[in-house]
């Protein structure tokens, strides 16, 4: 499998071919985001509280701090008089009542699709359905997810075992919903599972796990065979970059999570002729071609891109912020 790694011509480096995944990086949702901030921060001015990091990114993070914004875990730590913005993965509903309560200026950044999540969680509820929700405990698209509703209304399903200890019967009104940046291929054994024990219940019409993390997945699957190193630029709390960590590794290729291309250890690259890069949704674009630039500085580097699918969508920034 390793590509040649003859030294190039005119040098002693040996070569090194890298895969590069498309799509990679920023969606749509994150890309939304990011210019909510920037432009509640040209409307209103320095500072505009964010509550929790707007994406799993410390350099996006970082970037935004310098610029003006202030980053906080709870709305008490925002001022009465200080506009503030929710992050990406969505907020319970107590946030924004509570920001209403105290009649703060608010942007919700909620990616549009977690927001397709949420009604449609409000929507079954209206049904009198017991939602059975798949994701990550701790998460915040699952707090924010499983805040729509009351207390005991929806229950959190991680695993397939999970499933078997659910306290519900197959006459029980059920329906579930999933995290929108699970793994494809756990989120479909879990399904398979929940329809296998209670064959009455309810699906959501349409996928709830997002296009751009089933397209990025869809990507390292097509470059990890072909790859002896899988490198995945994104946040260790990112839980899109997560996945494709574990979907080069289930295709059999050693891979790691790293930040920015300073983490690269030389050492991973003995013995290695093809590197494959990807990037979570959450990564800037920048830190690819920094992770790129790293690696010339050790081996003769070709790139080769490798195309799944070309992504086109957009979001529309929310009403206050759209002029």
């Amino acid at each position: 499998m390793p590509a040649d790694q003859t030294p190039a011509k005119g040098g002693d480096r040996p070569g090194l071919t890298i895969l590069i995944a498309a799509p990679r990086g920023f969606c749509a949702g994150v890309d939304r985001a990011i210019e909510i901030v920037e432009r509640a921060l040209e409307k209103y001015g320095a500072p505009v509280y964010v509550r929790h990091e707007i994406v799993h990114n410390r350099y996006v993070v970082e970037g935004l701090k310098a610029k003006g914004a202030i980053f906080v875990e709870e709305l008490d730590e925002v001022p009465d008089d200080a506009p503030v913005v929710f992050s990406a993965h969505g907020v319970p509903k107590s946030v924004p009542e509570e920001a209403e309560r105290r009649e703060l200026l608010y942007v919700d950044a909620t990616c549009p699709l977690v927001s397709k999540v949420h009604r449609q969680a409000e929507r079954l509820l209206e049904k009198d359905k017991h939602i059975l929700f798949i994701g990550h405990a701790g998460h915040p698209e699952v707090i924010g997810t499983m805040g729509q509703v009351a207390k005991g209304e929806m229950t959190l399903v991680e695993t397939v075992e999970d499933v078997a200890n659910l306290p519900f019967t197959s006459e029980d009104d059920l329906a579930f919903l999933t995290q929108t940046t699970l793994s494809v291929d756990d989120t479909a054994e879990i399904i398979a599972a929940l329809q296998a024990r209670f064959p009455s219940i309810a699906a959501p019409k349409a996928e709830d796990i997002c296009y751009a993390t089933s397209n990025r997945q869809a990507a390292v699957k097509e470059l990890a065979p072909g790859s002896d190193l899988v490198l995945v630029i994104g946040a260790p709390n990112s839980s899109n970059s997560l996945r494709l960590v574990e979907v080069a590794e289930r295709c059999g290729t050693t891979a790691k999570l790293i930040q920015r291309a300073d983490e690269i250890d030389p050492v991973w690259l003995e013995g290695v002729g093809t590197v494959g890069l990807t990037a979570g949704a959450s990564a800037p674009e920048t830190l690819v071609r920094e992770v790129v630039d790293k690696l010339a500085e050790w081996r003769t580097i070709e790139e080769r891109p490798v195309l799944v699918t070309e992504e086109k969508m957009i979001f529309k920034l929310p009403r206050q912020l759209a002029d």
